[in-house]
C-alpha cells in the first residue's frame, strides 16, 4: 500500500508515467468533443429548464460511460503489450543461434533505430534480455496499468465539469453555452498548448487542437451524434 508524501510522490511518478502527453491530450480532447456536442445540441430559442436538465444528465451520464470504456481499453492494451514482450523474451531465449536471435530482438524495436544499431548492440540487448528473470517480464498488471486506467477515467469525465457548469449555474441557456463553449475553447487550447511545449510551438498547437476540436463537434453533431 502507498502512503505518506513519499507514496504521494510515488504515485505522481507512476501515473505521469502511465499516461504520455498524447495519451493526456487525446483524451482530453475526446471528452471535450462528447461533452460539446451535447451542450451545441441545445436550441437556445426553446430551450427550457427541462431540456437543460435532460442535457445535463446526457452529457455526465455519456462521458461517465465512455471514460469507463476508455480506462478499459487502456488496460486490455497495456496488458496486450506485456504479454508481446513476454512473448519476444520466450522468442530470444528460445533462438536456436545468435543471429536468429538479433533479428529477434531487431524486429521488436521501432523501425526509426533499426538502421543505427550494429550487431555489438544488438548482441547487448539480446544478453540483457536473456539475463532477465522470469517475472520482470511476465504479462501480469501493475500499479502503472491501474493507475494509467484511473487516469483516462478521470481525464475523460472531470473535463465534462467546467463545460457543463454553466448550465448549472446561468438561467438564460443562450449565455450558458456562450459562456461553455469558451471554457471548452480554452480547454481545448490549453491541451495543445501543453502538448506543444514539448515540440517547440505551444501557441500554433494550441490553435491547432481548437480548431480540429470545434471541427469535429460539428461533424459529430451534424451526424447525429
Amino acid at each position: 500500500m502507498i502512503d505518506g508524501p513519499a507514496g504521494s510522490g510515488a504515485a505522481k511518478r507512476i501515473f505521469r508515467g502511465a499516461l504520455d502527453p498524447v495519451d493526456r491530450s487525446s483524451e482530453v480532447l475526446f471528452g471535450l468533443i462528447m461533452v460539446m456536442t451535447f451542450t451545441n445540441s441545445l436550441s437556445v430559442a426553446e430551450a427550457g429548464r427541462a431540456d437543460v436538465r435532460s442535457m445535463l444528465i446526457g452529457a455526465l451520464g455519456c462521458n461517465l460511460a465512455w471514460g469507463i470504456i476508455d480506462a478499459t481499453m487502456f488496460f486490455m492494451s497495456s496488458m496486450a503489450e506485456r504479454k508481446l514482450a513476454e512473448q519476444t523474451l520466450q522468442r530470444v531465449r528460445a533462438a536456436h543461434d545468435e543471429a536468429t536471435a538479433r533479428d529477434i530482438v531487431r524486429e521488436a524495436l521501432p523501425p526509426i533505430i533499426r538502421p543505427v544499431l550494429s550487431s555489438s548492440d544488438l548482441d547487448r540487448i539480446r544478453l540483457h534480455l536473456a539475463q532477465l528473470p522470469a517475472d520482470k517480464v511476465r504479462a501480469r498488471p501493475g500499479a502503472s496499468d491501474f493507475l494509467g486506467a484511473v487516469g483516462v477515467f478521470l481525464l475523460v469525465f472531470l473535463c465534462t465539469l467546467p463545460a457543463v457548469a454553466p448550465f448549472m449555474v446561468v438561467a438564460n441557456v443562450t449565455m450558458a453555452m456562450r459562456v461553455s463553449n469558451a471554457i471548452a475553447s480554452g480547454l481545448l487550447f490549453l491541451t495543445g498548448y501543453s502538448l506543444g511545449r514539448r515540440s517547440g510551438n505551444p501557441f500554433r498547437l494550441g490553435l491547432s487542437m481548437v480548431a480540429v476540436g470545434l471541427a469535429l463537434v460539428a461533424v459529430a453533431s451534424a451526424l447525429g451524434g
